[in-house]
């Protein structure tokens, strides 16, 4: 079985992580309005539309949008019909009033089925009514049809020409260093577009540990470039704060295909999406490397790895390779191993609540003979439990608060996995209770409690009440 060559390949020493800063409008680009309270999904579509040769104004809010639009009027528009000050349809209401033309269209993770897209479409003649999750690329062709770009966004250089980073960099990771805990079961997509479920015993993959010199290659001469600063021109970059959730949601959301890259220091990892669902990942520390993976779930031992690292450096060959050789590996297993690394890649970015990232739209990812088939509803729920440490938990929720079911949630409830208990307690929560009472109503340890919770609010199922 063929492996991506970033996993073991004695003789890379960098490796290249697309980590894209934006693009360059024409300087005639047609002006569009998005309007969406998510503000993940607002800037990954505003990125979307810019590459795409349009200027873009972005809101989250009604009142703003309507703002925005008198001192910048708009050639189309894209509403989220339910925003958290007023309606949609009554955003576009205000719009029409100057622009009696102006073509919308229409996006909404609530008002579905064929009535809404009907009124939409006899009320406003949208040019588009699109239920979350939907494909970015349809909402944007939709577009085209109404309001065409001049010309193709031109790419900045920085896009294309992506930097180097260090290969197997020998730094701790900040962040927790408990151990991981891994599900047995695992689904994984090889060659030929084949799913398989695998199922082999639970892991703990155990904290990153200082790997001996003779393992680590020398750096690549020379220091990458520091992206632009968040914020920049044209950019899509952002700060890591407790939004990894939001980000792979809004991916999710979009349907999109692309990247999410995210550092801290001088760790970085990308997360590959194929049509809106995480399928691969990829890191530049060592610790994350296939080889050293298998030491922290005790399928070898320190000094195996170091050997048959040696072997295959000597020989120009993959360490699994002599790994398999020396029955060390069973090459059936690998598959199972390498879909483990990829989602520890992904889980440990949970722990992180600080840093930047950046969103680009590749594909990447397709090439990859080895891909996640994860629900991201349930990859952001087990990230959460695993890796938000309880004073973070805390930080975000509150004893004295109360929840309540949320009016658009991001993901529907039978798309997550759910414990017994936390099947039961959902229907106590309806804002009349504090999370202190569902503690008590649980009576499970807080900390699981909390990860429950906050999972639920991270995923647009569970609002804090006002």
């Amino acid at each position: 079985m063929h492996l991506p060559r970033w996993l073991e390949h004695p003789g890379a020493d960098c490796l290249t992580l697309p980590f894209a800063s934006g693009t360059v409008r024409p300087a005639m680009a047609p002006r569009i309005l998005v309007v969406d309270d998510n503000q993940e999904l607002l800037s990954l579509l505003t990125q979307l539309f810019e590459e795409a040769g349009y200027e873009v104004i972005g809101a989250s809010r009604g009142k703003q949008a309507v703002e925005l639009a008198k001192a910048q009027p708009p050639a189309a528009a894209v509403l989220d019909i339910l925003l958290p000050d007023m309606m949609g349809y009554h955003l576009a209401d205000a719009l029409r009033k100057d622009n009696p033309q102006l073509p919308l269209l229409f996006i909404t993770g609530v008002f579905k089925g064929g009535k809404h897209a009907v009124e939409s479409r006899t009320k406003y003649q949208a040019a588009g009514y699109f239920e979350k999750p939907f494909e970015a690329q349809k909402l944007l062709e939709a577009m085209t049809k109404v309001l065409p770009p001049e010309k193709p966004a031109a790419a900045a250089a920085s896009l294309q020409d992506a930097f180097e980073v260090e290969l197997d960099i020998d730094v701790e990771e900040e962040g927790p260093q408990d151990a991981m805990e891994l599900t047995g079961r695992i689904k994984v997509t090889g060659g030929g577009n084949i799913t398989a479920e695998i199922r082999g015993a639970n892991l703990t993959a155990s904290p990153m540990q200082k790997v001996p010199a003779t393992q680590v290659r020398p750096p690549t001469p020379g220091r990458p470039p520091d992206p632009p600063p968040a914020g920049a021109p044209g950019s899509r970059r952002g700060e890591i704060r407790d939004n990894l959730p939001s980000l792979l949601t809004a991916f999710y959301l979009s349907r999109e295909t692309g990247e999410l890259g995210v550092q801290k220091g001088k760790v970085k990892k990308v997360v590959y999406f194929e049509k809106g669902t995480p399928v691969f990942a990829l890191s530049n520390l060592l610790a994350d490397r296939f080889g050293q993976f298998l030491v922290r779930v005790g399928k070898i031992k320190p000094e195996q790895l170091q050997d048959a690292s040696a072997v295959a450096a000597q020989s120009n060959r993959r360490t699994g390779d002599v790994l398999v050789e020396r029955g060390l590996l069973k090459d059936t297993e690998r598959l199972y191993y390498v879909g483990q690394q990829v989602k520890a890649v992904i889980y440990s970015l949970f722990a992180w609540d600080e840093g930047s990232y950046v969103l680009s739209f590749r594909e990447k990812a397709s090439a990859e003979s080895i891909k996640l088939d994860v629900h991201p509803a349930n990859l952001i729920v087990r990230g959460i439990k695993k890796l938000y440490k309880p004073e973070r938990l805390r930080r975000l929720l509150q004893p004295e608060d109360r929840l309540i079911p949320a009016v658009a949630p991001a993901y529907q409830l039978n798309e997550v996995e759910l414990e017994r208990w936390e099947a039961e307690l959902l229907p106590k929560i309806d804002g009349n209770r504090t999370v202190a009472e569902l503690l008590a109503f649980a009576n499970r340890p807080e900390h699981v409690v909390y990860g429950f919770l906050v999972a639920m609010m991270s995923l647009g199922i569970l609002d804090k009440r006002g």
